[in-house]
């Protein structure tokens, strides 16, 4: 599976620990910066990576200090449904009910402790096919 993968300054590093997780994993990764942590702009990380997952279909992460602004500013592209994940149970629903396509975590909250079991249930969750969901995909889509 490839994922596209973006941070700013404050979840650089977490963000280079999920890539090698990844990697670990057989996945391959597009990061689209940050590339250090020296301050940049989350909005425009996020929204580059939120386009490319739009437009490639494909799946992203997203990691910034709360894991809040990438949230916020990744869902305002059409196509995207970004997920701000803490736990495990957070991470299957976001996939199983909403079909998340991206996810976002809090490099500064307790979530970054438990990256790879979320990063493990986000990617491992199928999209459930039960009508309820599917509908309210469709309604959330169409917003």
């Amino acid at each position: 599976m490839k994922l596209i993968i973006g941070s700013d300054h404050a979840g650089f590093e977490l963000k280079e620990k999920v890539k090698d997780y990844l990697k670990q994993l057989k996945h391959e990764t597009e990061d689209l910066g940050a590339f250090s942590e020296k301050p940049v702009d989350y909005p425009l990380i996020a929204k580059e990576v939120a386009k490319k997952v739009a437009k490639t279909g494909s799946t992203g992460i997203l990691i910034c200090g709360s894991g809040i602004g990438m949230c916020i500013s990744a869902n305002k592209i059409k196509g995207v449904r970004a997920a701000l994940v803490y736990d495990e149970y957070t991470a299957k629903v976001s996939r199983e009910h909403n079909n998340a396509n991206i996810l976002c975590i809090g490099a500064r909250t307790g979530s970054a402790k438990n990256y790879k079991k979320i990063v493990d249930v986000f990617l491992t969750t199928p999209n459930s096919k039960e009508d309820r969901h599917l509908r309210r995909i469709k309604e959330m889509d169409s917003l």
